[in-house]
């Protein structure tokens, strides 16, 4: 997983009219927490965060905060991120902060790969699961879980259980459920019959 550093700044002032006025100047509040360590208040560059967490990666990017005093070199994933619902605006971001060397329990993008037998034979594919949660070490998490649906044929689906995972890389999920199905093709209809 690449890693990508973000600079931060402490706040010492929190509240609704402080956060209006950190979005004002293109910022927004954040928190850092984590094992060992208090809830720290920190301000980021909006366009910043989301030049950190753009590509597959996303929300656990590990990202190694610049500044910030005693928060400086420490290494985070983004546990949440609040957006404004119409512009789609930073509105707060909590930084959990991590050790490389402990497992680290987050979700990842499910892709299907392949072209199905059963979807050339005129089923239909679908997919039940788009994420899974994983545990592992934050250097080991993928960036998706590719499933290869090629040899998959109507009527069969491909289980948790079943998946192809990189090393160190343990699903949480019921090895049982259907990740993804090819569910047959519906019932043509009968021809009409020609008139004599």
């Amino acid at each position: 997983m690449e890693q990508k550093q973000l600079n931060i700044e402490l706040r010492d002032k929190t509240g609704k009219g402080i956060s209006r006025q950190l979005r004002i100047k293109g910022l927004a509040p954040a928190v850092v927490y984590g094992k060992g360590i208090e809830p720290v208040a920190v301000s980021v560059n909006a366009k910043e965060f989301f030049s950190a967490v753009a590509g597959e990666g996303g929300q656990n990017t590990l990202i190694t905060l610049q500044g910030g005093g005693a928060l400086n070199g420490t290494v985070v994933i983004v546990a949440d991120i609040n957006r404004e619902a119409i512009k789609g605006g930073l509105r707060h971001v909590d930084f959990h902060k991590i050790a490389l060397d402990e497992k680290v329990k987050v979700e990842v993008s499910v892709r299907v790969v392949g072209s199905a037998k059963g979807v050339k034979d005129g089923g239909l594919l679908d997919q039940a699961l788009h994420k899974l949660q994983i545990e592992c070490l934050p250097t080991a998490i993928p960036e998706h879980l590719d499933v290869d649906v090629t040899e998959l044929t109507i009527g069969h689906s491909i289980h948790v259980g079943e998946l192809k995972l990189p090393a160190g890389v343990k699903v949480l999920d019921d090895a049982k459920a259907s990740v993804a199905t090819i569910l047959g093709r519906a019932k043509e209809e009968a021809a009409p019959e020609a008139s004599a």
